[in-house]
């Protein structure tokens, strides 16, 4: 058996494809944000990030930065263990308090990641729900799908944002069967938003539970900051609310906000809680800081909004093919996974901009794009020199021609 040789083919197979990922070696620049250094092999160059999910830049703010040296002051770097061998400090218990708060819930727990807590929760909850039946959006996060399979229960997959579909499956299932609707609030790569209130109007009708991942919308909609269901208000109708701490609020971690009992079921029976070692309280402190920030101030949110519209306004302006999007995400559709990594190399190395190339398997094939993350720091001179560059790759690189097919 050669083992090399296996591994070898299926590198060589994701690289003919043209969707290889390129790990980018960026420095970002404490107080002068979206700027980076890119470290490369013939030295450093001096880049403008546009693909950051640090959406509100509070990654650098001064109050997250001196909350996470004060912590460094007082209590060290790593947390020393596991949530309960002697890895939950002061700092994580405020921090999911202020979270509970923040989302209208009784309790919180912070995990090390988004990712984590999606597939932790989601796969606890549905395996303690006797013969439970999951219903969930076919463009959910890996995350999310992950946590359907570790919860080793039936699923039904309802078309994107289809009320319609979701309601058919509903209807369909034993009425006293336990069920799940998992949906996000908005989805990262065509920025659309779910129909939040219809989906609960379901879960109502046919007695379910709902699970909302927030993940690109806390932080950023809501007079706190709680997402698009505080937009809305319509909190208290989720029953469980997933987020990140690792994109408005510019730190790392992710969490869950529920009732008391089901925080505490996921923190008594989650595998991916109980022993996984616990956030640095260096970052929980600084996660603690921008949450009571963004609770307080909004005018991160009305600049990053208005920053957001512009940059679409001025791409329709020069006829690059931006995608319907709601929200704050940016995509521009290019449709073919080898042109989009050329797209993105060219803008990298000729125009000092850097955005990530999207393929398959995050977007379906013949969808791919660029996708960009404007945030409050990105300034109308940057904006000029982006939608410049982006003109000069179109025309060079014909990509019309696919976006147009696809």
């Amino acid at each position: 058996m050669n083992y090399d040789h296996i591994f070898s083919s299926a590198l060589s197979e994701i690289r003919d494809e043209g969707r290889y990922r390129v790990f980018m070696d960026i420095e970002r620049k404490n107080g002068d944000f979206p700027n980076a250094t890119w470290h490369t092999e013939n030295g450093k160059k001096d880049i403008v990030v546009w693909c950051s999910n640090d959406y509100l830049g509070m990654g650098q703010h001064p109050d997250v930065i001196k909350a996470m040296k004060d912590a460094i002051d007082k209590v060290g770097t790593g947390s020393g263990g596991t949530r309960n061998i002697s890895g939950t400090h002061h700092y994580h218990v405020m921090l999911e308090a202020e979270l509970a708060d923040l989302h209208g819930k009784d309790a919180g727990l912070v995990f090390t990641s988004g990712y984590i807590s999606n597939e932790a929760s989601i796969s606890t909850i549905a395996r303690l729900l006797p013969g439970c039946i999951i219903y969930s959006d076919e463009l959910n996060h890996a995350s999310m799908i992950n946590g359907v399979l570790g919860g080793k229960c039936e699923k039904r997959i309802f078309r994107h944002n289809s009320v319609e579909h979701l309601e058919e499956l509903l209807a369909a299932d034993d009425a006293d069967t336990p069920k799940i609707i998992l949906f996000e609030s908005v989805y990262s790569m065509d920025g659309d938003f779910a129909p939040i209130e219809e989906f609960c109007d379901l879960a109502d009708k046919y007695n379910s539970m709902t699970y909302m991942d927030e993940v690109h919308a806390v932080g950023m909609y809501g007079p706190r900051g709680g997402g698009v269901a505080e937009k809305l208000g319509l909190m208290d109708r989720i029953d469980i609310i997933e987020g990140t701490l690792g994109k408005a609020f510019g730190l790392m971690g992710g969490y869950i906000t529920a009732s008391k009992d089901i925080v505490d079921c996921v923190r008594s029976f989650s595998p991916g809680f109980i022993f996984t070692t616990s956030l640095s309280p260096t970052l929980v402190a600084g996660a603690l800081a921008s949450v009571r920030h963004l609770k307080n101030s909004n005018i991160e949110r009305e600049i990053h909004q208005e920053r957001a519209a512009t940059l679409k306004a001025r791409m329709r302006k020069a006829d690059l093919p931006v995608m319907p999007s709601d929200s704050h995400i940016v995509p521009v559709l290019v449709g073919d996974p080898v042109v989009c990594k050329q797209a993105s190399d060219i803008l990298l190395n000729d125009y000092g901009i850097y955005v990530q190339p999207i393929n398959y398997p995050t977007v379906p094939r013949g969808t791919e794009r660029l996708r960009f993350a404007p945030n409050p720091l990105h300034t109308d001179d940057m904006m000029d020199h982006l939608i410049d560059a982006l003109s000069k790759v179109w025309q060079k690189l014909e990509i019309d021609k696919y976006s147009s097919a696809a």
